[in-house]
């Protein structure tokens, strides 16, 4: 391999990786809080770009536009989603809201089916987007870096936010003890549905952004990359914002470089990622960067 197709790879990895990365955290908040797998996430994703491709058709937007009002449309759903199928469950067993999450995902993927139609649309891509210039001898589309770039620039934002602010605080407070949470004059619900509104909009920028990386859509477009981004979530320790994105980033990056190396195993690249995540439960279920929590009996 020369150091040319190497470098093209890398950049590969860092573009795939980064939108595992923003999906990735979407599992990560609400587990964070509710200990629970939000296996619904991979459908709002799809739902990201469903969004975008209907605001453009139909009222013929500004690109800038139509990505903006599509994350807060989907950002919108996952709070709705939230407030009819997980709220009324929080008390109940956890195996209920995980019941609950596979029947939402279901449901909205049928419904996607039905309103969207099953077969595959064509994604319009603004020309920038196809762009492509030489660096040296790597040859690069401005989809390559623009895609981790503004991942990276979500990411970065979302750090602030939970880290910086008060909203933030009390997720970080909800998922340590929401009961005393509760006792300490933080409004549970409120910051509950922020945090799903917050996955949601990361998970539809990821929808967007994957659908200008490959331009086609389908309303099961979300199941594999939400599955990748789920093993992401839990080779990064699930629970941790930090390690869903080294996750993100270390699966795409060793996705596209088994690719590169291995040229003979890529029709494997999908179950490499599942042999990933048996690997890890395995060894350390805790993923890289997770802790380890403790139930009182």
């Amino acid at each position: 391999m020369t150091w040319a197709i190497f470098v093209q790879n890398l950049v590969n990895g860092l573009s795939l990786g980064s939108l595992y990365a923003l999906v990735a955290i979407g599992y990560t908040m609400v587990y964070g809080i509710l200990r629970l797998i939000n296996f619904a996430h991979s459908d709002i994703f799809m739902l990201g770009a469903y969004a975008l491709f209907y605001l453009k058709l139909i009222f013929v937007l500004p690109w800038w536009a139509a990505f903006l009002l599509a994350i807060v449309i989907t950002a919108t759903f996952g709070i709705m989603v939230e407030r009819a199928a997980y709220r009324p469950l929080r008390s109940a067993p956890r195996i209920s809201a995980l019941i609950s999450a596979i029947g939402v995902s279901f449901f909205i993927e049928n419904l996607g089916i039905v309103v969207f139609g099953g077969r595959p649309k064509p994604f319009q891509v603004p020309p920038f987007f196809g762009d492509s210039y030489a660096v040296g001898s790597v040859y690069l589309q401005n989809i390559s870096w623009v895609v981790p770039v503004m991942s990276i620039a979500l990411l970065m934002g979302l750090m602030a936010m939970v880290y910086r602010t008060r909203a933030g605080l009390a997720m970080r407070a909800i998922s340590h003890d929401m009961e005393t949470s509760g006792l300490m004059a933080i409004d549970v619900n409120k910051t509950v549905s922020l945090t799903f509104g917050v996955g949601s909009a990361l998970a539809a920028a990821g929808g967007i952004m994957w659908a200008l990386k490959y331009p086609q859509i389908n309303p099961l477009m979300g199941t594999i990359p939400g599955l990748k981004a789920f093993i992401a979530a839990v080779l990064g320790g699930i629970g941790s914002i930090p390690g869903a994105m080294a996750g993100g980033f270390l699966l795409g990056m060793l996705e596209i470089m088994l690719v590169a190396f291995l040229p003979a195993l890529s029709g494997f690249r999908d179950a490499f990622a599942f042999i990933i995540l048996i690997v890890i439960l395995l060894a350390k279920p805790t993923g890289l960067m997770g802790q380890e929590f403790r139930e009182k009996v």
